[in-house]
């Protein structure tokens, strides 16, 4: 498989597009500066108790107040609420020696170890989705590239797809050799095979970052952010990466040295796969990002041969319904087409899952299946395409209703992209505006950016037609707009810019209102 990693930054998003052989197979969007990441661990202040949901709403700085329920406080809560009277008494704390107390019991209420007011270690679990605000956990985990450092326990534990136990007991050797006193791990899928050093360095680098988190309690008050997750792209890396990748390509600088520097570190000489896109055209544009966005996002989805997919969001649940279209007039036996159609559909369902990270309860109904094997055959090949989905799923056999339930883990708010465009002529006010009349509109924005705002330089984007029409001639609209107004003028087209829009950005990348 040939895997590249594409990241489009502009001044207020970073968007990241996993290709598999050209096939778009993941895409994240990360507005820049807005916090609150999965992993991040805050100082927070306790605003609200719920008996009644055996929960409180924690104040860590967002919009809305997070979220903690009493099994999420940690069977340690006790001894890490005595690390935190320690350090906001500014004692110093030796964790390693730190005493454990006896778990917490999982029938308590929660307000019998937090009160109102009160001061709380806490980690972001899930960020804020629809109306609700981020979920909380007090059992803190720092997750690495090889294993998963769980600080306040002394237990290893072993991913499950670690099968030899030949390569169980050498990771266990490597990791009592390095690993200290009230630290537990989990190892990840990641280390099969790895050396000592890099396992080692592993745990060295999260129990530094605990211990620098908790160095920072000392004279904070909350809400205050102790320490955040590396960024999203780096975040991605770290899970993802291996020798399959054959390009990362990036069109900011800074953002191409930071993963330059991080591939570095987790696998030196493999860095020069790193390259910075220095082209006219958008990214997305120059490596068949947008179109398959387009497609891939609305509610109908092609699938090959005619059959297509229908994909309906609630705040609920998931629907999706699969459709033959036309094959059920070109094959003569229905069960083989049925068969056929939904292995198919299987495929692609599993990677719009992956693509849109939906989350919750997925209802898919397939074309029914009257025997037995085609549907158990059809079961074995869901779960075979969602193996390599990183997310937590449970698949459940399909109901004597024809119905598929996957339940998939959330943790971030769903991709949503809207696909569809407004009447590119009326704008969808029904109103047109005489396209002879569009270069006078254009230049009466030139003139009120260079002579009111004092604009010297102005990026222009436009529809592919409207861009060619604009530098035909000569001399041509643009060079005339450029004399005319004393500033210089770069024209680009997009394919997902209207006919008859015009975008204003300056110097900076940042858009002209």
């Amino acid at each position: 498989m040939n895997k590249e990693l594409i990241i489009n930054v502009t001044s207020n998003e970073v968007t990241i597009a996993l290709t598999d052989d050209k096939q778009l197979m993941e895409l994240h969007k990360e507005e820049c500066q807005t916090g609150f990441s999965v992993g991040d661990i805050y100082l927070g202040k306790v605003k609200k108790i719920m008996p009644g949901l055996n929960a409180a709403f924690v104040n860590i700085g967002s919009d809305k107040d997070a979220f903690i329920h009493f099994l999420d406080l940690g069977p340690q809560f006790a001894a890490l609420q005595k690390v935190m009277e320690r350090l906001g008494q500014r004692k110093p704390v030796d964790f390693s020696k730190l005493k454990l107390d006896q778990p917490i019991a999982k029938g308590g209420k929660i307000g019998q170890y937090i009160s109102s007011g009160q001061t709380i270690l806490v980690q972001v679990a899930k960020e804020a989705i629809s109306t609700k605000g981020p979920r909380l956990t007090s059992d803190v985990s720092l997750a690495g590239r090889h294993l998963v450092l769980m600080p306040f326990s002394n237990k290893i534990s072993f991913s499950q797809k670690i099968r030899s136990n030949q390569e169980r007991r050498r990771l266990q050797t490597i990791v009592q050799g390095v690993l200290p006193k009230n630290y537990g791990v989990i190892v990840r899928t990641a280390a099969l095979g790895k050396s000592d050093a890099d396992i080692e360095q592993d745990i060295r680098r999260l129990v530094t970052r605990w211990e620098s988190a908790l160095a920072r309690v000392a004279g904070q008050s909350a809400p205050a952010l102790l320490s955040g997750e590396m960024s999203r792209i780096t975040s991605i890396l770290r899970d993802i990466y291996n020798d399959s990748f054959s390009n990362i390509v990036c069109d900011d600088k800074s953002v191409c040295d930071e993963v330059k520097e991080y591939l570095q570190s987790i696998a030196p000489g493999k860095e020069k796969i790193v390259k910075f896109y220095k082209g006219s055209m958008p990214i997305f544009d120059n490596f068949d990002v947008s179109k398959q966005i387009k497609s891939l996002f609305s509610k109908y989805v092609s699938l090959k041969r005619g059959a297509y997919l229908i994909i309906e969001h609630t705040e609920a649940l998931h629907v999706i319904d699969v459709n033959s279209g036309n094959r059920a007039k070109v094959e003569d036996s229905q069960e083989s087409t049925a068969l056929d159609v939904n292995l198919q559909a299987a495929e692609e369902i599993a990677r719009q899952l992956r693509l849109r990270d939906m989350g919750g309860i997925i209802v898919i109904d397939f074309i029914d299946l009257h025997r037995g094997e085609h549907r158990s055959e059809l079961v074995k090949a869901m779960k075979g395409f969602m193996a390599s989905d990183r997310a937590k799923h449970t698949i459940l056999p399909i109901s004597k209703f024809g119905l598929m339930q996957i339940t998939r883990q959330r943790v971030r708010p769903q991709a949503a992209l809207q696909v569809t465009e407004s009447c590119p002529t009326c704008g969808g006010t029904g109103a047109i505006t005489p396209t002879v009349l569009m270069d006078k509109q254009i230049e009466n924005q030139i003139a009120y950016f260079a002579s009111d705002k004092g604009h010297k330089f102005l990026h222009l984007v436009v529809n592919p037609i409207v861009e060619a029409w604009l530098r035909s001639g000569w001399p041509s609209l643009r060079r005339r707009w450029m004399w005319r107004y004393k500033l210089r003028l770069r024209v680009t087209s997009t394919q997902s810019t209207g006919f008859i829009e015009a975008r204003f950005f300056d110097r900076n990348g940042k858009e002209l209102e």
